[in-house]
């Protein structure tokens, strides 16, 4: 895992003045590439390419990047990994190549130089991104893994496009021009994240998942990116040629291809481990990697003292089954106070899912003993763990069918109670509830509930859902312009007819790679550890979409595919019970510990002197808060998160 940047501009520089900024840009990324860097520059063109480097295969000067193909037609600079390189590689040497060393870089290029960008790149498995140009065309190709779980971001303007891992490099660049959009704040503020291809800057995008960037001219606006794999198609494919067989069968099917899937996410030349939360993904990917394991696999996982928010002892459970090399740490309030002000530097555009602190607490952890460790992202996605895709049909199919006076009076009683009081009121009666009404945070999800007004389309009911604050705009000191909404758009095109198929796509297409995976992303790369999702593998999302609703909810369960493969390795009851994840008691510690740290941010002086936000707007939503009338943590976390975030990297207001 590493770090890229680099430039193109029409404007003559000589060999120094390019690779000496490349260089600054790419300086910015060390932590993804603490190992080694170098640079790569085009004189005649005006082209540069910088790399930072994270050693992981091949760490030999072999392996160096930026590399130019034996050809000498190609350059590249590259982020990732291609785990079927080996397999390429000896096609490759069959049809007459050598090679050098032992990475996947060098086997890259000799795919392009074989059978072109578009043809080799289908062929790559794995994640990544890069940056290739091609000396003979004139032409400058960035391209990005299929579902998004590497970054690359792009800006153009004044006859420069510039290009880079993360943001913060292309701050660097002095065409640059850090100025904020404030489409992309309300849709962070509804989602907790920058939607993709927005940023929080103008004029710079994320270059969407499974897509090819294809330049010829850094004077003209960027033409639209050409998808090499799209979600949509591999879901429709999958829909129209269901998997036959029976519920048992099909988890078998599933057993072969993970297991397939987790060995190749093994590949290392460095020491390898994993993230293990207890819950059904991490437990399954930790399980096929021992079972192809000749050692005890390194795993890790962190808790809390909080009643509610701690799986550290069902990961220790789960360790001891399976017969790891097991490392856990309990974090506790300080823990958070000391992560707190590093999250703006870490995450260089607005970020708000809590989740990041514990992700980046247990990234630290691991990298004290591994330099990759496998992650268990994407299984809720791809195999239905979110308990919204059962209930919001119904919640729709119900809100539209009741007269909206006595939708309003049921809201209402509900709101009567604060959330903590249903919460209570849930724990007491919870022995005596079938499973599947039993519900983590019910309050907070009743009001959650209580609060939605549009029931007319189940599209609707889930973009509501799915928001933090349905009225963004209301937070603001003055209207700005909207951008269109990313959740509505998705699911604008998505040509599947049953709902809960839609959600599951919309997620794998927006929520996966804007959320999950830059949480993982940021978090793994602030301690120069590679984060890898073996279940976000593109030939395993392809397999999901062939297995039908009926095996992925199966026995009242979700997941059901996934927990039968489990079930080979650890008994039933050490993993059948209510979700928790990896999280943290953030609305106590904003009530407590971090309640100065808030209030400082939220000051309503200080926020009238920027102007941005409507200061008795947030007053009111930290009110609700602090008197528990409301649990307003996730709003809060949002306004503090971008707050902080732009008192670290101070953008353009306009």
């Amino acid at each position: 895992m590493c770090g890229l940047a680099g430039f193109w501009q029409s404007r003559p520089a000589g060999r120094e003045d390019l690779e000496g900024l490349a260089r600054r840009m790419a300086a910015t990324l060390r932590n993804r590439g603490p190992d080694d860097s170098d640079e790569w520059a085009d004189e005649p063109n005006g082209v540069a390419l910088a790399h930072r480097r994270l050693s992981v295969v091949d760490l030999s000067a072999e392996g160096r990047c930026p590399m130019v193909s034996a050809s000498g037609r190609y350059v590249i600079t590259y982020n990732g990994e291609v785990y079927n390189f080996a397999l390429l590689r000896r096609e490759l040497e069959t049809a007459g190549h050598t090679f050098r060393g032992q990475s996947d870089t060098e086997v890259i290029l000799a795919a392009i130089d074989q059978w072109g960008a578009d043809r080799a790149i289908d062929r790559f498995e794995g994640m990544f991104a890069f940056a290739l140009w091609d000396r003979a065309e004139r032409q400058l190709l960035l391209v990005r893994d299929r579902v998004g779980i590497k970054p690359l971001f792009v800006y153009q303007a004044d006859c420069v496009v510039a290009f880079a891992s993360e943001l913060r490099a292309l701050r660097q660049h002095p065409a640059f021009v850090p100025e904020l959009d404030r489409g992309a704040l309300l849709a962070y503020l509804r989602y907790r994240y920058v939607p993709a291809p927005g940023t929080i800057y103008r004029g710079a995008v994320k270059l969407p998942p499974g897509h090819v960037l294809r330049i010829s001219n850094p004077a003209q606006p960027l033409p639209s990116p050409r998808p090499y794999w799209s979600a949509i198609e591999a879901a429709a494919r999958g829909l129209a040629d269901p998997l036959r067989g029976s519920a048992e069968e099909i988890a078998d099917e599933l057993a072969a291809v993970l297991r397939r899937v987790v060995g190749a996410h093994m590949l290392s030349d460095v020491p390898l481990g994993a993230f293990l939360s207890g819950g059904v993904d991490s437990s399954v990917v930790v399980a096929l990697m021992q079972s192809q394991s000749n050692q005890p696999v390194k795993t890790f996982s962190i808790g809390t003292a909080a009643r509610g928010h701690d799986e550290s002892a069902a990961a220790a459970a789960v360790a001891r089954r399976i017969g790891t090399d097991h490392t856990a740490l309990c974090v506790g309030a300080q823990d958070a106070l000391e992560v707190v002000p590093t999250l703006a530097d870490m995450f260089d555009e607005p970020f708000a899912d809590a989740s990041q602190i514990p992700t980046y607490l247990v990234s630290r952890l691991a990298r004290q003993a591994v330099t990759v460790s496998l992650s268990g992202d994407g299984g809720d996605e791809l195999f239905g763990g979110y308990s919204r895709h059962q209930w919001v049909p119904r919640l729709w199919r119900g809100g539209a069918r009741m007269p909206p006076a006595l939708r309003r009076s049921l809201q209402a009683g509900v709101r009567a109670l604060a959330p903590e009081s249903w919460n209570r009121i849930f724990a007491a009666v919870e022995p005596i509830l079938p499973r599947a009404a039993r519900i983590r945070l019910a309050g907070d999800k009743l009001h959650k509930i209580a609060g939605l007004r549009d029931f007319s389309s189940p599209d609707s009911v889930y973009r509501a859902v799915a928001s933090t604050h349905d009225h963004p705009g209301r937070l603001l000191a003055t209207t700005g312009p909207q951008a269109p909404d990313h959740i509505l758009s998705a699911l604008n095109v998505i040509p599947l007819s049953d709902q809960v198929d839609r959600m599951m796509l919309c997620d794998l297409m927006t929520y996966l790679p804007d959320d999950i995976l830059t949480k993982l992303d940021r978090c793994s790369m602030a301690v120069s550890l590679e984060g890898r999702v073996p279940l976000l593998d593109h030939r395993l999302v392809e397999f999901a979409w062939r297995v039908p609703q009926r095996v992925k909810w199966h026995d009242g369960r979700g997941k059901w595919p996934l927990r039968q493969v489990l079930y080979r390795f650890v008994p039933r009851e050490l993993v059948d019970r209510p979700k928790t994840g990896f999280d943290v008691p953030l609305d106590a510690w904003l009530r407590g510990p971090l309640r100065p740290w808030a209030e400082r941010l939220l000051d309503p002086g200080r926020l009238r002197r920027v102007g941005l936000f409507d200061p008795s707007a947030v007053q009111q939503l930290l009110g609700e808060h602090l008197s528990r009338r409301r649990n307003r943590r996730d709003e809060l976390w949002a306004l503090l998160m971008f707050e902080a975030w732009r008192e670290r990297w101070d953008p353009a207001i306009g």
